[in-house]
């Protein structure tokens, strides 16, 4: 399938060329090319913020606060609300737009957009049932009563992977919360926060309540917003290593900070599985965005008497997968987002090549135009290849051989990382204890699949700190405040 330019309504790339989106107003500009990774061909371009234009996106913000705070919590959730249903109307062309900017094969970008549009309403409805507490003291010298606050100003910084869902479980519960918001979306998946911008408008949004930025120094311009005393929450999506490095840079001036970083996620398949359900389970977990998820399953640990069946069983649904273009209604895999990403998955496959690891289908990068890796499944895969430490990020399963539980829990704690993992299993008792020996924030007990919006989102160890989604998610943008009352 060729990409036509005239694709019409939000679709269009060219419509959302118009940023920055300050204070209400687009602000045109350039010098940040976004590529189709199904070809490399430029799809439009978007501006370049300098720390100048965070700055003023931060006065922005301020400007705009207080009147959001002050704002009834009902018509908070109504404007979340409008917004979910103009998601939910240009749902088609928002999953068009994420296929065209991010290769995500059309079927997962749909999935994506229903995802996304599901925080706006759940947080719409949250928005009304902020918690508050009354109690005596033991002592029954006062009583206490605990309000809680909007923290602030927010920045938050989503990644490529997913721009429209991380976007939205970040500003729902944000603006819910009655904060103002700078959304710092990656530079290879603008367009889509952009668009989303734009309905947030038609929706009532109150200009400076939503500011959204572009640039190539993310580390300059965010640092520069950190140091602004106004600016009080940074919540992060990314890799584990920038984590790190905003972590120490928000300490500076003790800016409150939610993380949701990097993954290694096991997915565990015992003998007593069953083996269909197993490898449905396995390509959901798996080939979710083609692999480039936090969540995706990294490493598949299958126990001695249901391992052949399970390698054969993957490596047919893997080797049948159609490989193309995202925007392409028959993809069922479309390209990785750029051409160093397709290196690092290379270099990690062939690493366990070479240490005695066996490709039972796919295994190196695919020519021509495009940013395309094969589905690939490894197997025999050395307990110390450099696949098993680090987080794959494409369409790749490892496999490795266990034969006791003990040794199942042994090997899929030996990470750093602490996000998700998987286990298959007939006996409930036997998952709920390997659950709860298997050191993540999110087990997926018998499905591939666990993200909710109504159910917290993190990770346990360097996988990330708070959590987002669910009923604690609106807190992580506010701040308890207690009353020592005497009546």
């Amino acid at each position: 399938m060729t990409f036509q330019a005239n694709i019409p309504g939000y679709a269009d790339p060219a419509l959302h060329a118009h940023g920055l989106f300050i204070g209400g107003k687009w602000e045109k500009g350039g010098g940040i090319p976004v590529l189709d990774p199904s070809t490399g061909n430029p799809l439009a371009e978007v501006p370049d913020a300098s720390v100048e234009d965070a700055l003023r996106a931060v006065d922005a913000a301020a400007a705009a606060a207080a009147g959001w705070r002050a704002t009834p919590a009902r018509h908070r959730s109504e404007i979340l609300r409008r917004w979910f249903q103009l998601m939910t109307q240009h749902a088609e062309e928002l999953a068009m737009l994420i296929a065209l900017e991010n290769g995500k094969a059309l079927p997962d970008a749909r999935g994506e957009v229903g995802y996304a549009t599901e925080f706006f309403r759940w947080y719409a409805e949250e928005a009304t049932r902020i918690p508050g507490e009354y109690r005596h003291t033991p002592s029954g010298s006062h009583n206490i009563l605990v309000d809680h606050e909007p923290i602030g100003i927010a920045v938050l910084i989503t990644p490529w992977n997913f721009p429209a869902a991380m976007a939205t479980r970040k500003i729902g519960p944000a603006l819910a919360a009655g904060c103002t918001v700078i959304l710092k979306p990656a530079s290879e998946t603008p367009l889509t926060a952009y668009a989303m911008a734009r309905l947030g408008e038609e929706a009532g949004v109150p200009a400076g309540v939503v500011n959204v930025l572009t640039t190539r120094n993310p580390g300059e311009i965010t640092n520069a917003m950190l140091a602004d005393p106004r600016v009080r929450k940074l919540s992060f999506t990314g890799s584990t290593g920038v984590g790190r490095i905003l972590l120490a840079e928000a300490a500076k001036s003790v800016v409150s900070c939610s993380m949701e970083l990097g993954g290694n996620a096991p997915f565990l398949v015992f003998d007593d599985a069953d083996l269909e359900a197993a490898l449905d389970g396995a390509m959901i977990a798996k080939m979710r965005n083609a692999g480039e998820a936090c969540t995706a399953a990294n490493r598949f640990y299958v126990q001695a008497g249901i391992h052949d069946a399970f390698v054969a069983g993957l490596t047919a649904r893997m080797a049948a997968l159609k490989i193309g273009p995202g925007y392409d209604p028959a993809t069922q895999c479309g390209p990785m987002i750029t051409q160093n990403a397709v290196h690092k998955i290379d270099r990690l496959v062939s690493d366990a090549i070479a240490a005695g690891a066996r490709a039972t289908t796919g295994g190196a990068p695919l020519p021509g135009n495009g940013y395309f890796y094969p589905p690939t499944v490894l197997d025999n895969v050395p307990a110390g290849a450099a696949i098993a430490r680090e987080e794959i990020f494409g369409p790749v399963a490892p496999i490795y051989r266990f034969e006791t539980e003990e040794e199942a829990i042994g090997q899929a704690n030996e990470t750093e990382y602490g996000l998700a993992a998987y286990v298959y299993t007939r006996d409930l008792k036997r998952a709920m204890r390997v659950g709860r020996g298997i050191e993540a924030g999110m087990l997926g007990i018998n499905r591939g699949l666990m993200s909710d919006p109504a159910a917290p989102f993190g990770g346990v160890k360097q996988s990330g700190l708070g959590r987002e989604g669910g009923v604690t998610g609106i807190l992580e943008f506010m701040e308890a405040k207690y009353y020592a009352v005497e009546f």
